[in-house]
């Protein structure tokens, strides 16, 4: 029985992704640990390990496909002993997705969902797919990746593992998973035998979970009291207009872009606050620091720094919105904004206020680096508490961003210049660099954001406490 390997999860907030490249053909050997394929999400290029033994008997999914949804399956396993043609046989190439009904559509695609005579619907409308009938057809593929469902036990495991479970008598319902999503895998089998007669023993005694409850119907959701408006067209527009336009295809992370920012401005009530510092002294220390030491820190490394101590000083701004209650985190991880050529991503500077100013510019050029590079993690850029963003850089004097969902705040930062300041009676010049922070107004007051602000100009003001 061919074995199916299916689109990953890679996120959790991945619903597709491009499948970049093959790094396997038709026929070659497939190792445990083997990578397959290598996949582009909405953020970053990852690769895909094979968690099953055998030969690539069929490419489902060429190389280059973009929306590829999550679970499809992409290509089949040969298990050892398996006849390649057959099992080449035993997978057809997913059909393409069904075009998007239009809004307020009715009909056809309410029918599609509809239960056929003998069909039982399980679940609401658009949720879960209607159960169907026992099937006397031959059996699928085994799914590589998602996991294989034991009847009413629901255990997840390759194949191969079900196999020598069964050879050795354990009970896969015993064991715990190492592979992708729980999933039990040879390496697991040999484990529990290498334990010897007590895994036998509490496979025996295992009980089997009581299977779970049916889940309840969802209740029809009320319309939404007034679509948002949609814009004007810009291609009809130009279209009647005669303005002429070369289409530039937006990529999955531009996409991904374009959809939070847009959830972000339209559900999250910003508001703003702006802050002058003089940052004179924190220059001629960053000099003399690189002077001193082989990483050369830059102005944005003692802003991450300063940033991070002021959360620590002021909590009540490390924050998210809950309708339950505000999250306030323990931990303060700060997201730094990367321009990338497909767009912006935020690698995560962990634990921030507890480094020193060298290990966090080595991690910020390291992070902003693999993500140029395509190269970030998910756990790299997955779970910020705060983002700074800075395009001083670029000579720009203040801006204000949009915040980055679920986190409640993001400061902005422009270029330091020479300005006239009034010191006591006098006029003098100095390097003032502008701060704005966007802030959550339904989790953060005006007056935590300007705490946060005071306690943060303070040491951009006075650098050497950051290193106390």
């Amino acid at each position: 029985m061919p074995i199916e390997i299916l689109m990953p999860a890679l996120s959790p907030t991945m619903t597709e992704g491009k499948l970049a490249r093959w790094l396997k053909k038709e026929g070659d050997e497939v190792k445990a640990g083997d990578v397959l394929a290598e996949i582009e999400t909405d953020k970053a290029t990852m690769e895909v390990e094979a968690v099953d033994e055998g030969r690539l008997a069929r490419i489902l999914i060429g190389d280059g496909t973009e929306g590829v949804a999550v679970n499809t399956p992409i290509g089949l396993i040969a298990e050892e002993g398996e006849d390649m043609s057959a099992a080449a046989d035993g997978g057809k190439a997913p059909p393409p997705a069904a075009p998007a009904p239009r809004e307020g559509a009715t009909g056809p695609a309410d029918a599609a969902v509809a239960p056929k005579p003998g069909q039982t619907a399980t679940g609401p409308v658009g949720g879960a797919s209607p159960s169907l009938p026992e099937s006397r057809e031959p059996a699928a593929p085994a799914r590589h990746g998602g996991g294989e469902q034991d009847g009413h036990d629901r255990v997840f495991a390759s194949p191969l593992a079900r196999r020598m479970a069964q050879q050795a008598g354990l009970d896969l319902a015993s064991l715990s998973g190492s592979g992708p999503q729980g999933r039990i895998v040879k390496a697991d089998i040999e484990a529990a035998l290498a334990r010897g007669p007590q895994q036998k023993e509490a496979a025996r005694s295992a009980t089997k979970p009581s299977p779970a409850p049916a889940a309840p119907s969802a209740a029809p959701q009320p319309a939404a009291a007034g679509a948002a408006p949609r814009g004007i067209d810009a291609r009809d527009y130009a279209d009647r207009l005669g303005m002429p336009y070369t289409v530039l295809p937006n990529s999955g992370m531009r996409k991904t872009i374009a959809r939070r920012l847009t959830e972000a401005w339209q559900t999250i009530p910003h508001f703003a606050l702006t802050v002058d510092l003089e940052i004179d002294r924190l220059l001629a220390l960053r000099a003399e620091l690189n002077e001193r030491s082989g990483e050369k820190v830059s102005v944005n490394d003692f802003v991450v720094k300063a940033a991070a101590l002021a959360l620590r000083k002021v909590p009540a701004a490390n924050v998210s919105w809950h309708e339950d209650g505000i999250l306030q985190y323990e931990n303060v991880d700060v997201s730094v904004a990367v321009a990338t050529e497909g767009g912006l991503i935020t690698p995560i500077v962990r634990n921030a206020d507890r480094k020193g100013l060298s290990t966090i510019s080595a991690e910020v050029k390291a992070l902003a680096q693999k993500a140029r590079d395509g190269k970030l993690k998910p756990e790299e850029f997955q779970g910020g508490t705060f983002s700074v963003s800075n395009l001083g850089m670029f000579g720009i004097r203040t801006f204000t961003s949009i915040i980055n969902p679920p986190q409640s705040c993001i400061l902005s930062v422009g270029a330091g210049e020479k300005r006239a300041v009034v010191k006591g009676d006098a006029l003098a010049i100095a390097t003032v660099m502008s701060c704005t922070l966007s802030v959550d107004h339904r989790s953060v007051d005006g007056a935590v954001g300007a705490e946060f602000l005071k306690v943060f100009r303070q040491l951009i003001e006075d650098p050497i406490t950051m290193m106390l």
